[in-house]
């Protein structure tokens, strides 16, 4: 199907994008960056020596997806848990420096604020280390999340959840708060892990790589003929309106309730780190569709998105200047 949607419609929900409130719901992480030069194998082990040079501190996780909201120009909530630690004040430091309310961040005495590690020189990972807790929310966090939701669900357009599998994305906080929204009409999209696909049910869409889909519903992806089974399972199994399948360089493919299926090409020149692209697709799309675009339009939007931030080095977010840019310069893929 082609794909030369009008630049001027796609520019116009990107400029919608500030009048749309999002929540986000998720597994708030801590991504650190250690940045160096390697010179020399170390003489213990193997291994090389990194001589750091700088360190950094990223949201990441469901943190990353609000940064990716925040940066596109949309209005912000998010409900979270962190520890009683000194990440997790970084963490809520960071939030409020963006200006976003962080009354749904719960703090629990027991948890560790989950913190990724990675060590970074000329301009390739070394190693990740990780240090998190993956032990279920507390009920009194969830009962706290809950309250917050219902005191703000008027004024919201979408929720975006965002489960990394730490604990914060269970059954019994999902049975409470899909039924709300499905209720008020809220669009709702899930960036997924495997383990809790059945846990996704009536959503608006939900958007996993290729991996996460074929493992999520049980089926092999091989060829097109097995992402075409796999796309339709997941719409029929979960009851959604949609899945957005997204397939690295290969683009993403979307699937519509009624039978449409829609193959959109990489629009990246150079794909120079994926970390964090999964968090700018579902941002992206949700805000669209918040601002009123079509499956498809939000898509192409979210292509977009996504062709920015794999051109970048480390968690990065997409800013609404460079996607309106992107967009307006035509870089779309042969169709």
């Amino acid at each position: 199907m082609p794909l030369n949607l009008p630049v001027d419609s796609l520019l116009a929900y990107v400029r919608k994008f500030p009048q749309a409130k999002i929540l986000v719901i998720g597994d708030l992480i801590m991504d650190e960056f250690i940045w160096g030069k390697v010179e020399r194998i170390s003489p213990e082990a193997p291994v090389p020596v990194v001589n750091v040079s700088s360190e950094s501190l990223r949201l990441g996780g469901a943190g990353n997806v609000l940064n990716n909201v925040h940066d596109l120009g949309s209005k912000t909530l998010v409900c979270g848990v962190i520890g009683n630690d000194e990440m997790g004040r970084k963490l809520i430091h960071q939030l409020r420096q963006m200006g976003i309310n962080t009354e749904g961040v719960i703090v629990e005495r027991d948890r560790v604020t989950t913190v990724k590690t990675r060590v970074i020189a000329h301009n390739q990972q070394v190693v990740r280390f990780d240090r998190e807790s993956r032990a279920t929310t507390e009920s009194t966090s969830l009962g706290r999340i809950l309250s917050f939701m219902k005191e703000h669900l008027k004024e919201l357009d979408a929720v975006i959840i965002s489960d990394y599998q730490k604990g914060m994305v269970s059954q019994e906080l999902l049975k409470e708060i899909l039924p709300l929204l499905q209720e008020s009409g809220k669009i709702i999209c899930v960036d997924p892990k495997p383990k809790h696909f059945s846990l996704y049910q009536g959503i608006t869409v939900i958007t996993p790589n290729q991996n996460e889909a074929s493992i999520g519903i049980g089926m092999e992806i091989e060829g097109e003929e097995g992402l075409m089974r796999v796309g339709r399972a997941i719409l029929d199994t979960l009851n959604c309106k949609m899945a957005l399948i997204t397939r690295g360089e290969e683009g993403m493919t979307l699937f519509e309730q009624g039978g449409r299926i829609t193959h959109i090409p990489t629009v990246a020149r150079e794909v120079y780190d994926v970390t964090g692209a999964g968090d700018t697709v579902i941002s992206a799309f949700s805000l669209a569709l918040a601002v009123g675009a079509s499956p498809l339009e939000a898509a192409v939007i979210a292509n977009y998105a996504a062709g920015i931030v794999i051109s970048k080095l480390g968690t990065a977010t997409a800013n609404r200047e460079e996607l309106e840019n992107a967009i307006k310069n035509k870089i779309f893929p042969k169709s």
